[in-house]
């Protein structure tokens, strides 16, 4: 005798049930803000004949000091009130 297998299970009116996101809106500007800022900075520290050890010290320092101030600076988003 072979058994049937049941149909897959049908989404709801609102959709399968999704994950929340890794990493949220604001803290993915934050750090990509923060690696682009560091690559600048890394970038006009190699032009400057700076080793290029010396240079990734520089632009690893420069991402670091800049997260929580753009964390500060760019603010959450604001929540809708309705629809």
């Amino acid at each position: 005798m072979t058994q049937m297998t049941p149909p897959p299970a049908q989404p709801g009116p609102s959709g399968p049930e999704a994950e929340p996101p890794f990493l949220s809106l604001h803290t993915t500007v934050v750090l990509l803000t923060a690696l682009v800022l560091g690559l600048v900075v890394g970038g006009l520290t190699v032009l400057t004949s700076v080793p290029a050890a010396g240079a990734a010290l520089a632009g690893l320092s420069a991402a670091g000091t800049t997260v929580p101030v753009l964390h500060s600076l760019i603010g959450q988003p604001r929540q809708r009130s309705g629809p």
